[in-house]
């Protein structure tokens, strides 16, 4: 069966993907930046968001996969897409676990027929540890050959932390890779592709909004910090202007009447979870209040919020403006599934104000299927976890969008 080709020329996937015997080109322990006076001096503090290309940063799936397939799926009102951060392998030894779950999202595609997913959603790192263009070959053009559908993607904390060799010494741009992978001015063949056939991808911004049939993903970048994660100035707090926050509440505010009208589902997306019980990866309070009040402002809450970042899956729910609200984290991609929970975790399902622990933490590798199914009076949203080791459907959730 031929590959897809999107819309102006775009390519996802080789013709003949086959198993790759290249060896790992660069291993990225980076043991030597961790010790550096510049990353001993800089690891507090939060980066520059680049600007994005146009304003509002905001794309179709049309303008990337093709007119003809999504006049398919909203012809058929159903639509699903894989989600999930954290998959960059920094060394080859740890490659085996990326290609696990990249093998099993491919899997899904090839038997999937009509409903196989549109795209992959990136939730963030995709290369670790450090963000530079060097690495993107080994840890993302590579394992995913064979993924023939477009990989949209937010930012993590590795994909923008860059670190020069001395306290004063310059660093490369933040997110300069990350720019150049998925926010290209136009598809092409990537520099960093190795000679893959994945074209880069054209998203408006580092921070942005893909409209697809049925759904809205509003996508944000939580900066470089290992923790909390930040996307305003938190009322002075960080050198950071306010634009994302506001880009936020905009976006909810257009899309209000679209959800009121029953026509799609609301997604936030970041890479920082506002919800985590693991140790090393907790939830981020400033962000988590940043989200509440331009929801509160615009008068409307997601359907989901998605997050990467602690290397293990969680469900929450949020109890909040008369809505049940998954809080799902996602760090399972492939990097470090060594997670560390907090200890003493109740027996679950566990509330504490709002928020309802529903499942004890997999660490687990794995990744998300998300599918909105309008074809219903009962109009609904599945959140899927699935794992090569502990199988698919795992845990899901279904929320009733009416």
């Amino acid at each position: 069966m031929a590959n897809l080709v999107g819309a102006d020329g775009r390519l996802f996937a080789e013709q003949r993907p086959g198993a790759d015997t290249t060896q790992f080109q660069v291993n990225n322990t980076s043991e030597q930046y961790y010790r550096s006076p510049y990353y001993l001096q800089h690891q507090r503090q939060v980066r520059p968001i680049p600007p994005p290309r146009i304003d509002p940063p905001r794309m179709t799936l049309a303008e990337v996969l093709g007119d003809a397939a999504v006049q398919d799926r909203q012809a058929a009102r159903q639509i699903s897409f894989h989600a999930v951060g954290d998959t960059g392998a920094a060394i080859q030894a740890h490659l085996v676990n990326e290609e696990s779950v990249s093998d099993m999202m491919v899997a899904d595609l090839q038997a999937g027929g009509g409903m196989a997913p549109s795209f992959f959603f990136h939730l963030g790192d995709v290369v670790y540890y450090f963000g530079e263009a060097q690495y993107y070959y080994d840890q993302f053009y590579d394992p995913f050959r064979a993924y023939d559908r477009p990989i949209f993607a937010i930012p993590g904390n590795h994909d923008g932390a860059v670190y020069g060799d001395s306290s004063t010494g310059k660093a490369p741009p933040t997110l300069e890779g990350f720019l150049r992978n998925f926010c290209a001015p136009a598809p092409g063949p990537s520099p960093d592709s190795g000679g893959l056939a994945r074209s880069a991808m054209t998203q408006p911004g580092v921070y942005f909004t893909l409209d697809a049939p049925m759904v809205s993903i509003i996508g944000l970048y939580s900066n470089v910090l290992e923790g909390p994660g930040v996307i305003s100035s938190q009322g002075g707090k960080y050198p950071l202007s306010d634009a994302q926050r506001q880009f936020l509440q905009a976006e909810l505010t257009r899309l209000k009447p679209l959800r009121a009208a029953g026509e799609r589902a609301v997604i936030v997306a970041v890479h920082h979870p506002p919800l985590s019980v693991d140790a090393q990866h907790g939830g981020s309070t400033g962000l988590s209040s940043d989200i509440d009040t331009a929801c509160r402002q615009a008068g409307l809450w997601p359907d989901a919020v998605l997050s990467g970042h602690a290397h293990l899956y969680q469900r929450f729910t949020r109890h909040v403006a008369n809505k049940e609200i998954p809080y799902v984290v996602a760090g399972s991609g492939g990097f470090n599934a060594k997670a560390n929970p907090q200890e003493r975790i109740p027996a679950t399902p566990f509330t504490q104000g709002d928020t309802t622990l529903e499942i004890a933490p997999v660490i687990e590798y794995g990744y998300l299927t998300v599918t909105i199914d309008m074809t219903l009076t009962a109009k609904t949203m599945t959140i899927a976890f699935h794992s090569p080791k502990v199988g698919r459907n795992y845990d899901h959730v279904t929320i009733n969008l009416v």
